[in-house]
């Protein structure tokens, strides 16, 4: 039996799949590393932890396919993440990651040397804080002597890509997320770079998501059980990785994905690279040799863990149960999910979250629904943004929270289209898994990779209705939140 493996390389841990030829899941192993945060609005984690998770995964996943021929490594990780490392390899500060919201300064400093409607044109996006190239830019300005000694700067899946292969490498779907790419010819940009006084040195060379970028070196090998030489696939960004688990691309017209992991991400493909007129929701090329629109909310399932810490001492079920009790609306109770800032449609850092219309009469219950239908309303203005560029007649629903009927009903309702679940919920591991297929030659494109993997889709909950109702409402609580907080 020969089988591809697929690392993802989460904000809250890796995950490791082994795919036979059909997609089918043969195993996993996990591996668990922590958040750090130091200051408000800034989050990172040490990439050594990331290696150490790496080693553990591959180790435990390896030991699980006795007999087996394993033919390629495919590997996918959150996006927009610096490592920044010296000559020899070795991170020199810890990598902050794409939720991290410290360089406002240096987002400012990049619409000064160039406008905003020329990046958007170039790059598909604005400067935005939680993409690499501010972070660059903030470690020279706030830490010259450490940037003096960066050698190259990678993306966090790419990382791991050097550390298994030496290999100095990207790859499109990632690398269009760090703010320097021109998109309509798929390499750093070099004017953009120059006006900011950055070398393109700095940055990996970038090629396709499904070739080879190197060979397993002989210390992995040892280390992970794995053949040396295995072939390494250049992989994806998260989200476009996740799409590919899905069956999702330029290929399949209308059909776009919806995450409610940590972040709430809306995924339509596009075939040219037509950037929103605003930037309001971004636009990166895609695994698949096309492009992508992009809606973010930054705290979706984030929302609904911050406020379950609250209550340890029920489970999430229970609190599910609770919220299914409170009618549609949470009795006037708003929930703005900002918790980190906000990326779309609104862009802004400041931005913070808030229960709008608390009362005397509400309850746990109503708090948990606020949450719920705060989250699907904040993508449902996502959505409303993007469908001008690229219209969904149905959206594929993952993450953890696409494991509840009522959130998903809302979303759906929010949304006004139909909201699918599919088998399966291996995510992006399993996009880059499907990438090393395709890679080692099991398939000879991506386009048949897709049709021959795709994931059954299964009933999911019916639409919601009311939430409408519930849109003018929450549209002025956040009027009034842009008010607060404009930095």
């Amino acid at each position: 039996m020969r089988l591809a493996l697929g690392l993802d390389l989460g904000t809250s841990g890796l995950k490791a799949v082994a795919l036979d030829e059909q997609g089918r899941k043969v195993a996993e192993a996990r591996a668990a590393y922590p958040l750090h945060t130091p200051r408000p609005g800034w989050t990172e984690q040490d990439p050594q932890d990331w290696a150490r998770a790496a080693q553990e995964a591959l180790r435990a996943l390896c030991g699980r396919l006795e007999g087996a021929e394993v033919v390629g490594l495919g590997l996918s990780g959150q996006m927009h993440g610096a490592v920044f490392l010296d000559k020899a390899g070795d991170p020199l500060a810890p990598a902050p990651l794409w939720n991290d919201q410290r360089t406002a300064q240096e987002v400012a400093q990049i619409e000064a040397a160039i406008p905003r409607q020329e990046l958007i044109r170039r790059t598909g996006n604005p400067a935005v804080t939680g993409f690499q190239l501010p972070k660059l830019l903030w470690l020279r300005n706030q830490h010259p002597e450490v940037f003096r000694q960066v050698y190259k700067v990678l993306l966090p899946k790419d990382y791991l890509a050097y550390l298994l292969t030496g290999a100095w490498v990207s790859e499109y779907s990632d690398a269009s997320g760090v703010g320097a790419l021109n998109l309509a010819t798929r390499r750093w940009d070099s004017e953009i770079l120059q006006s900011l006084g950055l070398s393109e040195g700095l940055f990996p060379e970038v090629g396709p998501s499904e070739r080879v970028v190197g060979a397993l070196s002989p210390a992995w090998a040892q280390a992970t059980g794995l053949p040396a030489g295995l072939p390494v696939v250049a992989g994806a960004g998260d989200n476009a990785a996740a799409a590919l688990g899905l069956g999702v691309s330029r290929h399949r017209g209308g059909v776009g994905s919806v995450s409610l992991g940590t972040s709430g991400v809306i995924f339509l493909p596009l075939e040219e690279p037509t950037p929103e007129p605003e930037g309001r929701v971004h636009l990166f090329a895609h695994a698949d040799g096309g492009y992508h629109l992009l809606g973010v909310t930054l705290s979706a399932a984030g929302s609904l863990e911050w406020l379950r810490g609250l209550f340890p001492e029920v489970s999430l079920d229970a609190l599910l149960q609770e919220a299914e009790q409170v009618p549609l609306g949470s009795a006037g109770l708003y929930f703005l999910p900002f918790l980190a800032g906000e990326r779309s449609p609104y862009l802004n850092p400041y931005l913070r979250g808030a229960f709008v219309g608390l009362s005397l009469a509400h309850r746990r219950g109503h708090l948990v629904r606020s949450v719920l239908e705060g989250v699907a309303l904040s993508l449902g203005e996502v959505y409303r943004v993007m469908r001008p560029l690229a219209e969904a007649r149905r959206l594929l629903a993952t993450g953890g929270g696409a494991a509840s009927d009522l959130w998903l009903s809302l979303l759906g309702g929010a949304l006004g289209v139909p909201v699918v679940r599919v088998a399966g919920d291996e995510g992006a591991a399993r996009g880059a898994a499907l990438l090393a297929l395709v890679g080692a030659g099991v398939y000879p494109s991506l386009k048949e990779a897709l049709e021959a993997t795709a994931p059954a889709e299964q009933p999911s909950p019916l639409p919601a209705t009311g939430l409408e109702g519930l849109r003018q409402g929450y549209q002025e609580a956040v009027e009034k939140a842009l008010e607060l907080y404009q930095g």
